[in-house]
């Protein structure tokens, strides 16, 4: 379960202490990440070692384009991503499509803002929201491809996005492994994109590693 990116530090801490809270109440069941504002530089990475001290698993939905900072700037991001691999933290983005229809929160992290990111972290394990904005589509090309080997991506709103048949299309050119079943949730009811998966012309394993065994070996559940 994951949070909003807040352009509040004052609200990121908040939603963070319902996050603690509520996996300290269903730890069985429940699996959280925080969510965090760079901006403010130390007292975020102080939030980070909190949350991961508190049970937490990750950090996402990061969104600079809504929180105001830029993934490039080394001194805003660097700290947390090296305190976030050194615990074994997973870091969740959110991702636009360059093209296509407009939509409210669709906002302006497109690859070609994400791409670069990637590269200059490439130990960071990173999941990419709603398909990574078409970025799997690029692993046709060689040396993206390469640059995505710790990228996954996830398929919430994926209802709202794309035909069902994105899911062959993306697990054609990245493999199933690296798709992560998210429904955006409670904007898209989660039976939806399960019934589209239903649907589909999928093995019984590429449909068990999308809907569960990816995130239980990414999380290490």
């Amino acid at each position: 379960i994951l949070s909003l990116g807040w352009a509040s530090h004052q609200l990121c801490v908040e939603a963070n202490d319902y996050m603690m809270e509520s996996v300290a109440r269903y730890p069985g069941r429940l699996v959280g990440f925080c969510t965090l504002q760079p901006r403010v530089g130390r007292a975020a990475v102080q939030e980070l070692e909190r949350c991961l001290g508190g049970g937490l698993r990750g950090v996402g939905e990061l969104r600079p384009d809504v929180q105001g900072f830029d993934l490039m700037d080394k001194s805003t991001m660097e700290p947390l991503v090296d305190l976030g691999r050194d615990r074994g933290a997973i870091f969740l983005l959110h991702a636009s499509e360059p093209v296509g229809h407009k939509y409210p929160g669709k906002g302006a992290v497109t690859p070609g803002i994400l791409y670069p990111f990637i590269c200059r972290y490439p130990g960071l394990d990173l999941v990419l929201a709603h398909w990574g904005g078409g970025l799997p589509f690029y692993a046709l090309m060689p040396e993206v491809a390469r640059a995505l080997q710790k990228v996954y991506f996830d398929t919430s709103a994926s209802s709202f996005l794309y035909r069902p048949q994105v899911y062959r299309q993306v697990m054609d050119i990245i493999g199933s492994r690296k798709v992560l079943f998210g429904s955006d949730f409670p904007l898209n009811p989660q039976g939806r994109p399960i019934g589209e998966i239903d649907t589909l012309d999928l093995s019984s394993k590429a449909k068990r590693l999308v809907l569960g065994e990816n995130a239980r070996s990414l999380l290490a559940l």
